[in-house]
């Protein structure tokens, strides 16, 4: 594809996320949705329902010869999604259980993955009207009542010692991702919501770091991985090796690290947790 075909897909979707966003403000506002639970207890929402549908029938008229994954939607085989060279991946609502609390910290997540890596990627959070996107090889930007503004992660003064900002849930223990930092290194810790806004929020130079221990899925990082790529950062495992994407049969990701400043020595300032039964 040319750089110009890829920038009308991003432009594409990224007004599809602004309006799914609209929707699902309209549903959030109104308290118009119900709660349901997941086969492994996570919650979803009438909403996520409602956002899935329109997200996919918007992106198949943008692009009809694209294949869609959400992660509302069905999942097709590994062996009938290798067949596919690129493909939209997407989390219509990025923080659920945000939503279900009335924080407002909650995204509309879109990434376009060719050869098994995000190209694309665009994150919506309705709530604070601001725009995320980027695409690989062009930089990232944010859009919001200001306009539009190219984004950079944070660059220490001095990486090895500075104090970091450690962007940190809400709702996961904090004692899983304290545990995990090195004592010796300084921080402060800035609540957020979902993970994509915390990746965001790296990408913007408002946090320098982020670790997720626990389940998610590659439709929580893809668009983050483009974003945060493109200012300056990276998303790796906890291994600090990258993530891969529809290489695996099962759809979830390992416990990931977002980073910004690529100066400093991320190995020193998290360490591996040392037992196996919670990693």
């Amino acid at each position: 594809m040319s750089a110009n075909d890829d920038a009308k897909l991003l432009e594409g979707a990224a007004l599809i996320a602004q309006r799914a966003g609209d929707l699902i403000m309209e549903l959030y506002e109104e308290q118009a949705y119900a709660t349901y639970e997941k086969a492994d207890e996570s919650p979803v929402t009438s909403a996520d329902y409602a956002a899935h549908r329109f997200i996919t029938e918007q992106l198949a008229e943008l692009s009809p010869d694209i294949p869609i994954l959400s992660e509302e939607g069905a999942h097709l085989s590994l062996a009938e999604r290798q067949q596919w060279s690129r493909y939209w991946l997407i989390d219509p609502i990025d923080g659920t259980q945000e939503f279900i609390a009335r924080s407002g910290d909650f995204t509309v997540v879109i990434a376009l993955v060719e050869q098994h890596q995000p190209h694309l990627g665009v994150i919506y959070w309705p709530a604070g009207d601001k725009l995320y996107l980027a695409q690989r090889g062009a930089g990232a930007f944010r859009r919001d009542i200001n306009g539009e503004q190219r984004l950079r992660v944070r660059q220490l003064q001095q990486p090895d010692s500075d104090p970091v900002i450690l962007a940190i849930s809400r709702r996961q223990p904090r004692e899983r991702v304290m545990q995990r930092m090195n004592p010796d290194r300084n921080l402060s810790t800035l609540p957020a919501g979902s993970c994509s806004l915390k990746a965001c929020l790296i990408a913007e130079g408002q946090a320098d770091c982020f670790l997720r221990v626990g389940p998610t899925g590659e439709w929580d990082t893809a668009a983050a991985d483009v974003i945060v790529g493109e200012a300056g950062g990276s998303i790796v495992s906890e291994s600090f090796t990258p993530l891969t994407y529809n290489e695996e049969a099962q759809l979830g990701n390992p416990n990931f690290l977002i980073l910004g400043d690529p100066r400093v020595p991320w190995q020193d300032v998290f360490i591996r947790h040392r037992n196996p039964s919670e990693a």
